[in-house]
């Protein structure tokens, strides 16, 4: 996990604080709460949703490929969704804060969904296959809707909440889960 952080959380995070810091903190980048209750409801119904989801598509995937990457014991499971819980917040304000929210301000809302949900998922191909690239689809298109239309000022609470779910059911616990529940 070392490797990521300093390869892609760490530059994420620079990109993000470098925007906040010299554009005079710009609300597009999504760091007011919004409407609070509105993102936590988001957040906290998106999150076991989405891990339910991304367990199911991951279930399917390991099926199709034959293999799945588990974690060894439940504390590891458990390390790699601490990691997650930096990860998911780390990833929605580069591609949802910075580049959909920057570009939307720039070109229009529409533009900056098109484009930061496309950034999202084509950088997950730098290190998967297709078919798991293609699935984190399942978990952009949504939460760039989201951080496009939910209510009040932009806001990365509710996306990050949701994302962190997804994440920890495509990878690490998710996994763990099913390995425990003997389906592959």
């Amino acid at each position: 996990m070392r490797p990521d952080l300093l390869l892609r959380l760490l530059p994420f995070s620079a990109a993000f604080v470098a925007a906040y810091l010299l554009m005079s903190r710009p609300p597009w980048l999504g760091l007011a709460a919004g409407q609070l209750g509105v993102q936590l409801v988001f957040g906290l119904a998106g999150a076991p949703l989405m891990f339910v989801a991304a367990v199911i598509v991951q279930l399917w995937l390991a099926r199709r490929r034959g293999a799945l990457s588990v974690p060894a014991k439940g504390d590891d499971a458990w390390f790699q969704a601490g990691f997650y819980v930096l990860n998911g917040p780390i990833e929605e304000a580069f591609f949802r804060g910075l580049i959909q929210g920057g570009l939307g301000a720039l070109l229009g809302a529409p533009v900056g969904f098109a484009v930061g949900t496309a950034a999202y998922v084509l950088y997950h191909r730098l290190g998967w296959p297709w078919a798991d690239t293609l699935a984190t689809a399942l978990v952009g298109v949504p939460l760039g809707l989201a951080f496009w239309l939910l209510p009040g000022p932009p806001s990365l609470l509710g996306v990050s909440i949701a994302h962190i779910g997804a994440t920890c059911g495509f990878l690490g616990p998710g996994p763990y889960l099913l390995r425990r529940l003997r389906l592959v």
